[in-house]
């Protein structure tokens, strides 16, 4: 069974990968020097949250050998993305992360309510469109959620808590 990527997704490549965590701390000092050289982003700081979270998951997807194949997709027809589409093995991984900076709230994964997962059932229809109607009705696909907890950033370079819910909901 043929894998072809849709047209307008973001390829992550799959050669020439640092080895697992230079790339990770490349990004984390970027970051770093650009906060202190007084660049850093003007985003609220709960949506850089998410995007460390959606980092932090990326990270931890493709050491388990998934292939990403698109970051925060969307389509104009319908409202919301994706935060991660990825292949694992010959299932289509449509990915939802939860971030949170504390354990004190409710569980990150309970925060895909329904009406998140009718969202994410929409747009994986729309993005598994572009694929060959034969092909198509071959690929098994899977809703996932990865809840990622971060550290207080008091508590200095801590490793955050990835927790992976496998088939989370049906399709």
């Amino acid at each position: 069974m043929s894998r072809s990527m849709p047209m307008d997704t973001k390829a992550v490549p799959l050669h020439s990968h640092p080895a697992p965590g230079i790339e990770q701390s490349l990004l984390h000092g970027i970051d770093s020097l650009a906060t202190k050289l007084g660049r850093a982003s003007q985003t609220p700081a709960h949506l850089l949250t998410g995007l460390h979270g959606e980092e932090e998951a990326l990270f931890y997807l493709r050491n388990r050998n998934y292939t990403v194949v698109a970051r925060r997709w969307q389509t104009p027809r319908l409202p919301g993305d994706v935060d991660l589409v990825a292949w694992d093995g010959p299932c289509l991984c449509f990915i939802e992360v939860k971030t949170r900076t504390g354990r004190h709230i409710v569980p990150a994964e309970f925060a895909v309510d329904q009406h998140k997962q009718r969202v994410l059932r929409s747009l994986a229809r729309v993005f598994c469109k572009r694929f060959a109607e034969h092909t198509r009705s071959q690929i098994p696909i899977r809703f996932d959620v990865v809840a990622v907890y971060l550290p207080p950033a008091a508590a200095g370079r801590v490793a955050p808590e990835i927790e992976h819910f496998t088939s989370a909901f049906p399709y």
